[in-house]
């Protein structure tokens, strides 16, 4: 089965290059017994991957389990996913079989594997590694032969780091990795994703599929969706029923859009946002030092060319040349070491930067952080830390 044709069996719209290559590798890994990790986002669709590698690997004839590790309460996951036997715990009657065992021979799929308590992936890695695992109340081994396939919406390393994951697992589960892009990096499949669940909603209830007008499909394709393809299709199902016109204008499929989420650019957490507009500020800062290096090398050039007489033009360019190459503290000329006392400390440049734009915009916060492509948060910080 090729991409094309796994789209069209799973209901899969869009031609991000992105989500094509996670459909390609999907496919590519699907005839062998490698544990896969998805991630992505909520809403991306990751529950898809699993049944396109099960559905065209050699066990497609068996049981395809998939289990939400963060639905499960603490207490009884290992219960759901290992069995228990008869008396293990109170309120166990009879002995149950676990998902690993249900799923032998063919797939699980864990979600939200991130979720997964310390003691069940001491249980998991067992199983990774030897196909071994026991019941809870038992002290028998038993065998299991299940492909296993993870997915998360959250930084495993980072909860490695913390301790809240083992690492020899991750490791395991992360032999290949697949990554689902967010629907702000489809744009393009935006408005795809929004006819089809119209035309969707239009036949299961008998109704004409509301339309965009052009400005409306614009602001629908550059809205964050923080939800992804879920939320979309969820707003479609929403808007389908609220209005009578339709076609949905700009003004009105703005009016049902969450305020607290911006139209523009992609939104992330405070630290990411941080992040961000440092590296935004430090780009600008070795912009503006770059420009004064080319600056400062003219100045020179036409010092030594104005300081010397047509005779000695050439050792001149030679000296130049020595500047060019030289660097930028330190230039020579006839043996004399001019030292250029030029602070090239970023902090001290970002500090100059701030202070040029607040006394631009004569203390106006929010102007001078539109000014440096910042947020005013970010600035706030940066006055606080370089007490301006």
């Amino acid at each position: 089965m090729d991409i094309k044709a796994s789209k069209q069996r799973f209901g899969i719209i869009g031609n991000n290059p992105l989500l094509n290559r996670a459909i390609k590798v999907a496919l590519q890994v699907a005839k062998t017994d490698i544990s896969v990790l998805i991630s992505g986002e909520s809403g991306t669709g990751k529950e898809t991957i699993p049944q396109i590698i099960h559905q065209n690997s050699d066990r497609k004839h068996n049981n395809y389990i998939a289990v939400n590790c963060g639905a499960i309460p603490e207490g009884t996951i290992d219960s759901e996913l290992f069995g228990h036997e008869k008396g293990a715990f109170t309120g166990a009657n009879e002995t149950r079989k676990g998902y690993f065992e249900a799923a032998n021979n063919g797939t699980i799929f864990l979600d939200e594997i991130g979720e997964l308590p310390l003691s069940s992936q001491v249980r998991l890695l067992r199983i990774l590694e030897n196909g071994e695992y026991i019941k809870v109340g038992s002290s028998k081994s038993q065998k299991t032969n299940v492909r296993i396939i993870a997915a998360t919406n959250i930084n495993m390393l980072e909860n490695v780091k913390k301790g809240k994951f083992r690492e020899d697992l991750y490791y395991r589960l992360n032999t290949i990795s697949i990554q689902l892009p967010p629907l702000r990096k489809r744009k393009d499949d935006i408005n795809l994703l929004f006819r089809k669940f119209a035309n969707d909603f239009a036949e299961k209830y008998s109704t004409p599929p509301i339309e965009l007008a052009k400005d409306a499909a614009e602001l629908l394709q550059n809205y964050y969706w923080p939800g992804n393809v879920r939320q979309l299709k969820n707003f479609v199902a929403q808007i389908s029923v609220i209005e009578k016109e339709r076609t949905i204008s700009f003004e009105n499929l703005k009016s049902h859009l969450p305020e607290n989420i911006s139209t523009t650019p992609a939104i992330f957490n405070d630290e990411e946002k941080a992040d961000i507009s440092e590296r935004e500020i430090l780009y600008k800062v070795l912009f503006d030092m770059k420009k004064d290096l080319r600056d400062l090398k003219k100045i020179t050039y036409n010092i030594i060319n104005d300081s010397q007489n047509d005779s000695s033009k050439d050792s001149s360019k030679d000296i130049f040349n020595e500047i060019k190459d030289a660097p930028v503290n330190e230039i020579t000329k006839e043996q004399n070491i001019i030292e250029i006392e030029e602070n090239l400390s970023l902090m001290q440049q970002e500090k100059k930067l701030i202070i040029k734009a607040l006394n631009k915009h004569k203390d106006r916060r929010k102007d001078a952080a539109k000014e440096l492509g910042i947020s005013e948060r970010t600035l706030y910080r940066k006055i606080k830390e370089f007490e301006i």
